[in-house]
């Protein structure tokens, strides 16, 4: 476990020494508000479900979406209680307020690939990519911006594969054809 975590700030201390850039820490502080309590996965999911081409699409997005939230923000964040990189080695500098809540796993992250992934699957052509990309810049913003181990951002990911893999099951259980 040990060697896990010095990995861990090895790959942050890293990120902060060779990839960080006054000039594009506003943009990165952009990208992870739109994953800020959800709310624009929240938006895409309500407007997916609007359309009646989509409707299948939002539904699903919003049960993976909701899934996520209920087993990292409830479960697994409490349960773990993973102190904030920050919180632990003093050489990680934050670039955004200091969030309070526990780091593992990336609720963020979680939040953003479980509507992103359900897209992946199923909508058509580049709608489907274009969250993932999204989803992605979010999870790496929480890595640039200091407040987030990479485990802690791999296991929200891990949480919305499976929140979006039984999403996608259930739906296609439920609303496919019978047979006699």
């Amino acid at each position: 476990m040990a060697t896990l975590q010095q990995l861990d700030m090895n790959i942050l201390l890293w990120i902060q020494e060779h990839l960080r850039v006054d000039a594009l820490t506003p943009f990165w502080r952009a990208v992870t508000f739109l994953g800020n309590g959800g709310w624009f996965w929240i938006v895409l999911c309500v407007l997916l479900i609007c359309f009646g081409k989509t409707r299948k699409t939002g539904v699903t997005a919003a049960l993976s979406l909701l899934s996520g939230f209920l087993i990292t923000n409830l479960l697994i964040k409490n349960a773990v209680a993973r102190p904030r990189p920050f919180d632990t080695y003093t050489q990680i500098i934050p670039l955004i307020t200091r969030p309070k809540d526990y780091s593992f796993p990336s609720g963020h992250t979680c939040a953003s690939f479980a509507v992103a992934l359900v897209c992946l699957r199923m909508l058509p052509g580049k709608w489907r990519i274009l969250p993932v990309v999204l989803a992605g810049m979010i999870a790496f913003s929480r890595l640039y911006l200091g407040v987030h181990y990479p485990g802690d951002v791999l296991a929200g990911f891990l949480v919305a594969l499976l929140t979006s893999t039984v999403a996608c099951r259930l739906m296609r259980r439920t609303f496919s054809p019978q047979k006699s």
